[in-house]
């Protein structure tokens, strides 16, 4: 079965990959990897899994520190954003280069994240600002898990428009959490008990991670095994009464 993408792919070079100045099979390390990768897995496994609801997942192409080329004259050009995303394109054929070449995908990435760190601030708030809105990505996210430390502010949500970020409105819902609305996702992003989380304004709920998933199974399983219990304790129970009335009504009978 063939990806239906609006965007097919087209290969337009040869990469000579020996002659970069990185290995794209390598990405380069988290600076801060330790501090970010636990927000990392749990932001990155709640977003995957969302997508995955959107539409055919061979037309969504989603990826964390990878390279996006936005040179087509010199592909050591790159800027690695913590995550991006792009719809309508073929994401097999992408993987297959290891870069992401907008010329050759079709169309720029739709979304990027950045998770604020010591190490990425100050790059995040301006030359990477400066390079996505050069790419003709869609919309900028920023995430502070720190609450403004490493960008003045939790959260910060920007949208391109004639080729300008323009700040998308935050604002503090009735339940206090601080809330932007991504056109892209379709999902509200929420600074929430100092982590960002996902509210599907659809299912008037807020989108679980894996781990909140699967203890919610393992609840499930346990409340069952406890309702099944209770069950074979009161077939027990009625078992033992149903004998001692037939041994009663034995007795009676014997009196008789």
């Amino acid at each position: 079965m063939t990806t239906k993408a609006k965007h097919p792919y087209t290969i337009k070079s040869y990469i000579e990959y020996d002659k970069l100045d990185f290995n794209p099979d390598d990405p380069e390390p988290l600076p801060d990897g330790m501090y970010q990768y636990p927000v990392f897995a749990e932001i990155f496994g709640i977003l995957d899994a969302h997508l995955n609801t959107l539409g055919d997942p061979r037309t969504i192409f989603r990826s964390s520190n990878t390279f996006i080329c936005y040179d087509p004259n010199n592909l050591n050009v790159r800027v690695a954003p913590d995550f991006y995303l792009a719809f309508d394109v073929d994401a097999r054929a992408i993987m297959d280069r290891k870069l992401y070449l907008p010329w050759e995908a079709g169309k720029p990435p739709d979304l990027v994240l950045e998770v604020g760190s010591e190490s990425t601030g100050a790059q995040d708030t301006s030359p990477k600002r400066e390079i996505y809105a050069r790419i003709g990505i869609g919309e900028y996210w920023r995430f502070d898990p720190t609450g403004g430390e490493y960008y003045g502010e939790p959260l910060v949500g920007e949208e391109l428009v004639k080729g300008e970020y323009r700040r998308l409105e935050l604002t503090t819902h009735r339940d206090g959490v601080l809330k932007g609305y991504s056109r892209i996702l379709g999902l509200w992003l929420c600074w929430q008990d100092e982590m960002l989380t996902f509210y599907d304004e659809r299912s008037g709920e807020y989108l679980r991670s894996y781990r909140e998933i699967q203890a919610a199974l393992q609840a499930e399983r346990e409340a069952l095994e406890a309702e099944r219990s209770v069950r074979l304790a009161e077939q027990a129970a009625r078992q033992q009464a149903e004998a001692r009335i037939r041994e009663l009504e034995d007795e009676l009978r014997g009196r008789q």
